[in-house]
């Protein structure tokens, strides 16, 4: 169960550091730095048995019916990017504590930081599928998060939208492409698919497969031509790009081609796709970072290009090449998080991040500067230094690929250029910053941070140096239990030196060591002859083209709802009717479909009910024009045809539901449709023969399409209900509501049980909806002309205790009584008779008709009936919960109900039975699901007298005086 809790522990310090005050800050940096230290000797404890090869894995049901299952799994690979992430978000936390600035949002920060942590923790960790993706796209959302952290700045929320825009719709491909693998392999435990390799490889998706883990990867990865969001991403605060976009989330996509390297590679539509990606990436990057004038802007673009480096050593579908990609996996998250705490100590205490405008910090920041200049070599690959041994694997990677000119000549030329161009961009970033003349005009007076803020990249450069002189003693067993996890037995055999003698990796390795030198050299040069030169780089505008294409998206987005849109509510209509008909109608084309093997004789009886049913619909329709009243009323009347239907077919409990929503939604609609503008029939003058004639054609064309849809409808149903399927799914609900529902009443039990997941999201929407509707009425004002002076503002005085929103004090507002004195006095009678009738029918729900929104409703139509006959004003002064707290009551009952059975190791919403006996009372059989009834009833009560009490308030708002007005009277003239 540590499993469980490394990963459960990033989420809970989440939820407590979104709670705590504001002025916090330390507090908050302690909170998020004892999860990451928690959770990284947590997964540390793990290594003696990752490293005699066991792979942990701790499973919890979630939906056993479909092989789906809540899996963490921990080989020598998770292991080794579950210890980048908890380290170095350590080390971020000491960091970020002494960056952010006091003015800051700090519990907001640390909240989504440690939300990010889990999330990527569940990535790694995923032994399923579904579950991968589900984390990946929390990853999505999370960073999202973290790069609009400052969102009173355009840049920061541009970044944030383009990065979620284009990472989420690659997790939308990654989920596509996950589906489809489950399915080849017939399950979706990750165990399994990592051993199907071959199966995959010859399946006729293989292609589309690759398609779309590709698009998932190399989106995340920030990989040509998906790049562009990454650069844009620097607006977020140094610790986040320090953690996130050097040492995590781009790490993301070239872990899950790792992983899925046993699956995928190893054909030469893998090694185009995922090399030629990379390799654009990597010479991509590196030219552009050489023209940065932003600190950040260099440091994102060779994070793309040393991105693309693994994902084209993962591409070359060699063993080898795997290993190197893995170990500079390692080596860039240090080296690179130390130089993005670098450029973020100099922004810190300089104001600035211009290239232009740095020099000479060395002799102000000499700390700092020893630690960047560090960090820098190991980006370009110079000896002694971790980036040194990890870039010359790939360079003997180039010279061994391949038999063709290509491989031979080619890729180690490009090899060499990208490297060259490593080390010019490197020495640059550090001549121009610290060396030189003193700086002139910076906004602050530059000096050494805080000592503990240099702790974290002090470890970082120190692990470069350490990694990089003893590469066999230091990093040698973690990278050797992670490559044997991902290739198993086929694990090559590689020798983690500094030296290997002078071969031609080693020159290739000098030769873009001093041709990086001598590039720059040379562009400082052609800098000097012509300043006013504009790179290439310049020219092409990532974020510019991304705006360009959402600009396109929502003009067609525009053309569209232009050519659908109308004011009228009949042409919208017309379009739902056909094109669902027309998609209704495609699986239905071939035929065979009505033929009727069971039939019914019709009782003439139940014949004219529906009769009259029909008659009542063809009413509602003619008079909804016009008279809305009366066409409410006979859709009424229509509804009360339906659930005599469902009596006569022996369904009460639908029976009951249906007359139930009968009552509610009649009430609920008057009181909306009595604020909506009268229909005016038009000029006395008849209109033309013209106009005659197009309205005619359209009515015509409105019939025939009402007939075919509603025909087409009830040949469908009658097809239904007159063929039967002994082994379909209704036969199941009857044969099983007893056995495994432990309830007799079908349609509850499915409500409840067997498809609770269906009506847990149904409240919810409920909830919602209630909710919405009293936010949007709390604005709303009435036209005074709609209606006049209400009866039930003469007969009490105020007292607006539920809603105050809606209240108007008035309490010189009152009249005699004696209103309907008779009728309130019987309903209020009433109404404990009501409650109890109402209690009985959610009580007995699981073995006879009823249930939570039976009861519900029955509740809500006696309170209603108050409504009636005591006015609004009685109703909303008696409760002692607010409709408001029924809801959240409600749901909280129902998701406790849900969730509460994962402690019993059971699947989620599962039902928990205890039969007992009792004194007196006997035999009593008791069930989980009677709390999920709960909450179904008190939602539907909540959300019911919530709308009620919101509609009919506006009543008494329409009649307020403005207090200006209200004053000048009081004063007189």
């Amino acid at each position: 169960m540590l499993l469980v809790l490394i990963l459960a522990l990033p989420f809970a310090g989440s939820i407590v550091a979104a709670l705590l005050p504001t002025n916090a800050q330390k507090l908050e940096a302690w909170l998020a730095g004892a999860v990451s230290v928690v959770c990284a000797l947590l997964v540390l404890s793990y290594f003696p048995d990752v490293g005699d090869g066991q792979m942990v894995k701790a499973t919890v049901p979630w939906i056993p019916s479909l092989g789906v299952n809540f899996a963490l799994r921990m080989d020598g690979f998770a292991w080794l990017f579950s210890m980048i992430i908890t380290v170095m978000g350590a080390l971020i936390v000491l960091y970020a504590r002494y960056y952010l600035s006091p003015a800051d949002p700090v519990p907001r920060f640390f909240s989504f930081f440690q939300a990010f942590m889990g999330s990527m923790l569940g990535v790694v960790l995923s032994g399923n599928l579904i579950q991968l993706v589900i984390f990946w796209e929390l990853t999505s959302l999370s960073s999202f998060m973290l790069i609009g952290y400052w969102y009173h700045r355009l840049d920061a929320r541009r970044g944030a939208r383009m990065s979620l825009t284009i990472t989420g719709a690659g997790g939308l491909c990654l989920l596509a492409g996950m589906l489809m693998l489950g399915h080849i392999v017939g399950s979706y435990d990750l165990d399994t698919v990592l051993a199907s390799g071959d199966l995959i490889r010859t399946h006729p998706w293989y292609f589309t497969i690759l398609i779309l883990v590709a698009l998932g990867a190399l989106t995340k990865s920030a990989q040509f031509p998906f790049h562009v969001w990454l650069p844009n991403a620097m607006a977020a605060p140094t610790p986040v790009s320090a953690y996130l976009h050097s040492a995590t989330m781009v790490k993301a996509g070239v872990f899950l081609l790792a992983r899925f390297w046993p699956v995928l590679a190893g054909t030469d539509e893998w090694m185009w796709i995922i090399g030629g990606a990379g390799l654009l990436s990597l010479t991509l990057g590196a030219y552009a970072a050489t023209f940065q004038t932003d600190m950040k802007g260099v440091l994102a673009y060779s994070t793309i290009s040393h991105l693309g480096l693994i994902t084209l050593l993962l591409g070359m579908n060699s063993a080898v090449a795997l290993v190197a990609a893995v170990f500079h996996m390692i080596n860039h998250a240090t080296f690179k998080a130390s130089l993005f705490m670098a450029a973020g100590i100099v922004d810190h205490e300089t104001g600035t991040r211009d290239l232009t405008r740095l020099s000479g910090l060395y002799r102000s920041m000499p700390i700092t500067a020893t630690l960047a200049i560090v960090a820098a070599a190991s980006m370009a690959g110079v000896p002694l230094l971790n980036g040194f041994i990890s870039k010359e694997m790939f360079f003997a990677e180039t010279v061994v690929m391949g038999d063709n000119w290509f491989s031979h000549v080619g890729l180690p030329a490009v090899a060499v250029i990208a490297g060259a161009f490593s080390v010019a961009y490197s020495v640059r970033f550090i001549a121009q910053v610290f060396f030189g003349p003193a700086p002139r005009d910076l906004p602050r007076s530059p000096h050494e941070p805080p000592k503990r803020m240099l702790i974290p990249s002090a470890i970082l450069v120190l692990t470069c140096l350490v990694v990089g002189i003893f590469p066999r003693y230091t990093v040698g067993p973690f990278l050797h239990n992670a490559v044997i996890s991902i290739t198993g037995k086929a694990t090559p055999s590689y020798d983690l030196r500094i030296w290997h003698g002078f071969n031609l990796p080693l020159a290739m390795s000098f030769v873009a060591l001093f041709g990086g030198i001598l590039l720059l050299w040379l562009l400082r040069h052609r800098h000097r002859k012509h300043p006013g030169a504009t790179p290439l780089i310049y020219k092409l505008d990532g974020r510019r083209s991304f705006e360009l294409l959402l600009e396109g998206i929502d003009l067609a987005a525009s053309f569209l709802l232009d050519w659908t849109r109308s004011a009228r509510q009949q042409p919208q209509i017309l379009i739902i009717v056909a094109l669902t008909f027309s998609v209704a109608m495609l699986p239905l084309l071939p035929g065979g479909w009505l033929q009727p093997e069971v039939y019914t004789p019709i009782n003439p009886f139940f014949l004219l009910m529906w009769l009259a049913g029909g008659a009542c619909a063809i009413g509602a329709a003619r008079k909804a024009k016009y008279h809305r009243g009366i066409s409410l009323l006979l859709s009424g009347g229509a509804g009360l045809v339906t659930a005599l239907t469902f009596a006569w077919l022996s369904a009460p409990d639908l029976a009951l539901t249906q007359l139930a929503v009968e009552v509610v939604t009649l009430v609920l609609l008057l009181l909306g449709l009595r604020w909506l503008p009268p229909r005016i029939y038009g000029d006395d003058e008849p209109p033309p023969l013209q106009s005659k004639l197009r309205a005619f054609v359209r009515r015509f064309r409105d019939l025939i399409i009402a007939v075919i849809g509603g025909t087409g409808m009830a040949a469908l149903a009658y097809a239904l209900l007159t063929s039967p399927h002994p082994s379909g799914i209704s036969s199941f609900f009857v044969e099983q509501s007893q056995a495994l529902g432990g309830g007799s009443n079908v349609v509850n039990v499915i409500l409840v049980d067997f498809r609770a997941f269906d009506t847990f999201g149904e409240i919810t929407v409920l909830g919602i909806v209630a909710l919405t509707v009293y936010a949007l009425l709390r604005r709303f004002r009435p036209p005074p002309e709609s209606m006049s002076l209400p009866r039930a503002r003469r007969l009490e005085p105020r007292n607006d205790r539920l809603l105050g929103e809606f209240s108007d004090p008035d309490p010189q507002a009152s009249v005699p009584n004696g209103v309907m004195r008779v009728p309130a006095v019987l309903v209020r009678l009433l109404l404990p008779m009501a409650v109890l009738i109402s209690l009985y029918f959610l009580i007995r729900g699981h073995n006879l008709p009823g249930g939570g929104f039976v009861g519900g409703l029955i509740m809500a139509t006696a309170i209603i009936l108050q409504y009636m006959v005591g006015g609004i004003i009685w109703v909303e002064s008696r409760p002692r919960i607010h409709p408001r707290y029924w809801i959240a009551i409600g749901l909280l009952a129902a998701g406790i109900t849900a969730t509460a059975v994962l402690w019993a190791n059971k699947p989620f919403l599962s039902a928990i039975t205890r039969d007992i006996t009792l004194p007196l009372i006997g035999h009593v059989h008791l069930s989980s699901v009677l709390l999920f009834d709960i909450g179904v009833y008190m939602l539907v009560v909540g959300a019911t007298v919530l709308m009620l009490v919101a509609l009919a308030h506006q009543s008494l708002r329409i009649h307020r005086k403005p207090a200006a007005s209200a004053i000048q009277q009081s004063e007189g003239p």
